[in-house]
């Protein structure tokens, strides 16, 4: 049973916490298939695993088209796949196949922000079980989850669909939460409620403010929107002219990474392509150097052409 996260002791905190914040050594990143990701790319660390979003305005195509320039630049990669934008089985089984000719074996399953689906696939676990049934050559399938809940869906089936997925899924990935408390208390519930997948934290990177207040919004981020509006440290943090940092919600959550009881698995950081700056940053958090305007360690090699959408 998970103890009360607030009243964590300091044997927790100094025992999880023994390395420097703990789980921000080696993050997951997340890039959006469009102009200028490819050039933020070189900022990446060698080896770092990479998860390229999908949206209805680019596409899947654009997305696995990411995918296979970052694979062959060397990064383990994750694309995203939106079940509302496969139109049919015959789609669904090309997609599949191409990210099986290409080794791309990681998937993150969401249901995908169209309004209307293209196909018969209209949450993401309607196609996790069309994927399953397919026998796709996929050995590892991220799922989202919502600490905050989500603006169009009630936490009941959130919690629902979750538990439903867990059993085609290998993790789960938080929606950005700028609070430690909020994510904090939802894993202490979804733990008690049966949820048994790994979890990584979903972190804002360092990202120009007004971006970040935009994404906010739109996504519903209720709790932690109305916590910034309460702390008027943070909110100067996230007002700064040089951008919000996720130090606080950092250090509120590394001493619970590895923690048994949460499964919190490490950080998966939404860079919106802010690589340079988000890297930058977590170097320092580390002590790393920086080496010029590139990072000591990062491809130099210039990015490759854009390519067009699928």
């Amino acid at each position: 049973m998970i103890g009360e996260h607030e009243e964590a002791s300091d044997e927790r905190r100094e025992g999880y916490g023994a390395a420097p914040l703990r789980g921000l050594e080696h993050p997951r990143y997340e890039l959006v298939p469009v102009e200028g990701a490819r050039e933020q790319a070189i900022y990446l660390p060698a080896g770092a695993e990479v998860s390229v979003t999908c949206s209805p305005t680019l596409g899947i195509g654009s997305t696995i088209a990411l995918a296979e320039e970052l694979l062959a630049r060397g990064f383990p990669v994750v694309p995203h796949l939106a079940a509302r934008l496969i139109e049919d089985e015959t789609r669904l089984k090309a997609v599949l196949g191409r990210l099986e000719e290409r080794g791309l074996k990681d998937v993150f399953v969401v249901g995908g922000d169209s309004k209307v689906p293209a196909g018969p696939y209209a949450s993401g676990l309607t196609l996790l079980r069309a994927m399953s049934r397919l026998g796709a050559g996929i050995e590892r399938v991220g799922v989202p989850a919502y600490p905050e809940g989500h603006p169009l869906v009630a936490e009941e089936e959130l919690t629902r669909a979750l538990l439903a997925k867990q059993p085609f899924a290998s993790y789960a990935v938080t929606q950005i939460c700028f609070e430690p408390e909020t994510v904090l208390g939802w894993l202490a519930r979804a733990r008690e409620g049966g949820l048994k997948l790994p979890v990584y934290v979903g972190v804002p990177g360092v990202v120009d403010r007004k971006k970040l207040l935009r994404i906010s919004l739109k996504i519903g981020l209720g709790d932690s929107m109305r916590f910034l509006k309460k702390q008027t440290g943070l909110v100067g943090r996230l007002l700064r002219p040089r951008g919000y940092s996720p130090d606080a919600l950092i250090e509120g959550l590394s001493p619970y990474v590895g923690d048994p009881d949460y499964g919190i698995r490490g950080f998966h950081v939404n860079t919106f392509n802010h690589v340079e700056e988000t890297e930058r940053w977590r170097r320092g958090r580390l002590g790393s150097t920086a080496d010029g305007g590139v990072f000591e360690g990062v491809r130099r090699a210039a990015p490759a052409p854009m390519q067009g959408k699928e």
